[in-house]
């Protein structure tokens, strides 16, 4: 089995189809793995299937996501963790939950077939210009881009992609989050 689970990391492309305009970003979802690796599993004749644990930490409810690859004898199984929270803007419990298992799974997914999600080098070259934190732009209350800011993020959006973008302040965070 090990050598059929090296064939698949060697061979599987699962390219960054998904686009965050909001963030100017390209990712990969835990469907877009899945629909490059099921052709894969079918031809070694391997199994991936999914278990998700529910845990607390520090009073945190904690989704632990284990991929399992299969030959049916033989298991190998890769473990992610994310976080849930439960008060998210504009989730139910459930959709929150959801949300951090699909993390979670792509995660695991990610390290059982070594998929590097990291930026590649051209996207991370400055080409000789030093871009630091300071070069972003501060997000500032009542501006116009604040008030994008907090329609993005009672849609459903992440804290963590404004601050790709934004220099956010102690006192902006908190107001954002609230």
């Amino acid at each position: 089995m090990f050598e059929k689970l090296v064939k698949i990391q060697q061979e599987l492309k699962a390219p960054k189809n998904q686009r965050n305009n909001f963030g100017k970003y390209n990712y990969r979802s835990l469907e877009d793995i899945m629909e490059a690796v099921k052709p894969l599993l079918k031809r070694e004749g391997l199994a991936l299937t999914f278990r998700d644990t529910v845990l607390e930490i520090a009073g945190i409810p904690v989704l632990e996501a284990s991929a399992i690859l299969t030959d049916g004898e033989m298991e190998y199984i890769v473990t992610s963790s994310a976080g849930v929270d439960v008060n998210r803007k504009g989730m139910d419990i459930s959709q929150s939950f959801g949300a951090s298992s699909s993390y979670a799974r792509k995660y695991a997914a990610n390290g059982l077939f070594l998929i590097d999600d990291t930026k590649d080098a051209d996207a991370t070259n400055t080409h000789g210009n030093i871009v630091t934190k300071l070069d972003k732009p501060e997000l500032k209350a009542g501006t116009e881009n604040y008030k994008k800011c907090v329609k993005y993020l009672a849609g459903g959006g992440k804290i963590v992609d404004l601050e790709t973008k934004y220099t956010l302040t102690p006192e902006i965070k908190k107001a954002l989050t609230k």
